[in-house]
């Protein structure tokens, strides 16, 4: 049997050694960030998903392992435990394997089989499957009959033998597993409506593929469908094929004794066997699906909290509505809110003259240069009335903001908290500037659920998805690093090692002790000790304290090595404050890599991270990504033409295309066929959220508010005109 490293290393192709390092390494509570940051020498520069995938297929090993052990515990309670059983169940490699080999001996409810059993016709049953004894088994049947037991005639003791040949077969372990093959391979999911009435499930209403083929966004639909009523589902395999896979197990010579063994066969498989086999179908298919939307989620909301931020803007926050009016808020270039009003531009007031001469004296006084709208109700005509009203004003532009998750921290005890004096929807206002300011900062401070990049987000296994997105947002917040003396408590949780406890403690350190000026201050911070430190410092950045390093990624256990390498290179640590280091990789390959990573005493890999730190101190990782489009204009839906080549900004990556903003308010798609010229599995392996695309026009729907573009056909008309 391989052992969970062997297994590992084998499934994710990476070595032996290194599998086993990264499993001690998190048994030891090292937190997957810091591993794959500061342990490269023992992982061999594995990225933070890869690890995560490697924790998370060792934790279904040591279940899998854990299960194996209560079966076989439990089997040899029974006194039923055979060698060749223990090897079966040792050498099975899923848990749905361990529970087929399990089932014979699981407790069960009364069953047919079992009062059969009580009524002494075990033996009658193996006498069938033995092929009987030379007599008709009528005859033989006549043996059994026991008035007190309720056994009246010889028809009824071969009834209740067959109830028990049929519990026989359907707890087999090669039965269940050869119809699960075969289900997999040739089966098909159905689906029919369960309603006269049109829904956006039409498309499902007479519906059939192969289970081996169907794609994961359809099994959610589908399943979404059923839950509400409007579709009715089912699996479905070749009976016949299916049968025979039991009547191989279930057969005699004797043509008497093979007619009751089919007929127990067939009930086996009809009562017993298929309504199991299809509900892991679906469960297996709901399974599969599930992963895939949330990578899917995982892999959208990745870029859309790494997106670029708009630094150092004094920005306008537009939240819009109709009825209660637009709240505003207006904050300065770090965040702190300057001002706040409320407007009335939207139907039913209508009071354009009056906003627009409120909203022009904010900008005036406050020298604000963008305004970000939030893309909920009353946007469309909120996006018009300021696309109109900066026609009249210099250097101002405007960007449509995902707004979704403001309200839920608007509303939240976090929200109240950071804004106590605040109206919930002026609450939301100042969410929505801050996320055109610094997304990944605001966005830390909402449920990933709720920020709505992802699709059927709703139906996933809750558990699961948390535990993927928080992944991902603990990534992302590592990789950029955090200021320690502005972060939020809500971003600072997110640093690898600390929780909420541990960054309101040092917020509220930082509160009474005034800023901190070097990273070894946080030992000072309450319930922060010295392996908190260690997981967390590398992290955290203090911008102007009295070390340079302590304002790049360069951990404090490598501050010698750093001093070591800065020396042998020709600079100073005065150097690295004033950023003149833009030689420093070259100088390091001609000193050689290899020589400083010895004279370091440390790794090549560390030494090649040191080099890139001490290079751009405090630099922003986002900041190299392209920027998000700031728009001064708009256009109405009704403008589109087939054959408009437009720019665009993708919003959602999903299985069957993208959803791409091309300023009309509705989101246009790019279905997975128009996106480019070679053939892809998904649009993930070529485009994210947040990519700038050139967009053809290819269709337009008005009433039904749908736009189809074109990628492709955008980039082959540009390149005719080239």
């Amino acid at each position: 049997m391989q052992n969970i490293v062997e297994i590992v290393s084998s499934e994710l192709n990476i070595r032996p050694k290194y599998a086993e390092n990264v499993i001690n390494l998190l048994d030891d509570g090292n937190t997957v960030p810091f591993i794959a940051r500061y342990r490269k020498e023992m992982h061999g520069s594995m990225d933070d998903q890869l690890i995560r995938a490697l924790a998370d297929r060792v934790q279904y090993l040591r279940n899998l392992e854990q299960r194996k052990e209560e079966v076989i515990s439990s089997i040899a309670e029974q006194e039923k435990l055979t060698d060749e059983l223990k090897e079966q169940i040792l050498a099975a490699k899923t848990l749905a394997e361990v529970e087929d080999l399990y089932r014979p001996y699981k407790q069960k409810r009364r069953t047919r089989a079992t009062i059969a059993k009580e009524k002494g016709l075990e033996p009658l049953a193996t006498l069938i499957l033995n092929g009987g004894d030379g007599r008709l088994p009528i005859t033989a049947a006549e043996d059994f009959i026991d008035t007190e037991k309720g056994v009246e005639t010889a028809e009824e003791a071969i009834s209740g033998a067959s109830d028990i040949i049929a519990e026989i077969l359907s707890d087999n372990a090669d039965i269940r597993r050869l119809l699960r093959e075969l289900t997999n391979k040739r089966g098909k999911i159905i689906s029919n409506a369960a309603t006269e009435e049109d829904s956006v499930y039409r498309i499902y209403y007479d519906f059939c593929e192969p289970i081996s083929k169907i794609q994961s966004h359809r099994i959610l639909a589908i399943n979404r469908g059923e839950k509400e009523k409007l579709l009715k589902v089912s699996v479905e395999i070749d009976e016949g094929e299916a049968l025979r896979i039991l009547f191989a197990r279930a057969t005699c010579k004797d043509p008497e004794y093979n007619a009751i063994l089919e007929s127990a066969a067939k009930d086996a498989y009809t009562r017993l066997i298929f309504p199991s086999v299809e509900r892991e179908a679906r469960s297996t298919l709901t399974d599969m699906a599930s992963e895939q939307a949330i990578k899917m989620f995982g892999s959208n909301l990745k870029p859309l909290l790494m997106q670029p931020p708009i630094k150092d803007r004094v920005t306008l926050g537009f939240d819009p509505a109709y009825r209660t009016g637009c709240k505003i808020a207006v904050v300065d270039g770090t965040g702190k809110v300057l001002d706040t009003s409320v407007v009335y531009p939207t139907p039913p007031h209508n009071k354009k003259e009056e906003a627009a001469k409120t909203l022009t004296a904010l900008i005036k006084k406050h020298g604000v240069t963008v305004i970000a709208i939030g893309n909920g109700t009353a946007s469309k005509e909120s996006e018009i009335f300021v696309s109109e009203l900066i026609k009249g004003l210099d250097n101002v532009k405007y960007m449509m903001v995902n707004e979704a998750g403001a309200s839920v921290y608007s509303a939240s005890k976090l929200g109240a908290e950071e804004f106590p004096d605040f109206d919930v929807s002026l609450r939301s206002a100042v969410s929505i500037a801050r996320r055109l300011q610094d997304p990944l900062a605001e966005l830390v401070k909402i449920d990933p659920k709720s920020i709505g990049v992802g699709q059927y987000q709703h139906d996933m296994p809750e558990a699961r998805l948390n535990d993927t997105l928080s992944g991902v947002v603990e990534d992302c917040v590592n990789a950029v690093g955090v200021d320690l003396n502005t972060a939020s408590p809500s971003l600072l949780a997110r640093v690898a090692g600390l929780n909420t406890s541990t960054a309101k403690n040092i917020v509220l350190h930082r509160e009474e002790n005034g800023a901190f000026k070097d990273r070894k201050a946080l030992l000072k911070v309450p319930k922060l000790g010295a392996k908190t430190y260690t997981q967390c410092a590398g992290f955290l950045r203090i911008p102007g304290g009295k070390n340079i390093l302590d304002n790049t990624g360069v951990h404090p256990e490598s501050y010698k090595a750093a001093e070591i390498l800065i020396k042998e290179l020709g600079y100073s640590k005065e150097d690295v404050t004033d950023g003149n280091l833009e030689d420093i990789e070259q100088r390091l390959e001609d000193f050689g890599v290899d020589k400083m990573a010895q004279l370091c005493d440390t790794g090549i890999p560390t030494v090649t991270d040191i080099a890139k730190e001490l290079k751009k101190p405090g630099r922003d990782p986002r900041e190299e990504l392209v920027k998000p489009m700031l728009r001064s204009d708009i256009m109405d839906m009704s403008d589109l033409k087939a054959g408009m080549i437009l720019d665009g900004t993708v919003r959602n990556v999903i299985d069957f295309g993208v959803f791409v903003d091309i300023g009309v308010h509705q989101d246009g798609l790019v279905h997975i066929s128009e996106i480019c010229n070679r053939f892809i599995k998904h649009p993930s392996e070529v485009l994210t959220v947040g990519d700038i695309v050139k967009v053809m026009v290819i269709g337009v729907d008005v009433a039904k508010k749908r736009i189809s573009l074109s990628i492709k056909q955008a980039q082959t008309t540009e390149q005719k005109n080239a």
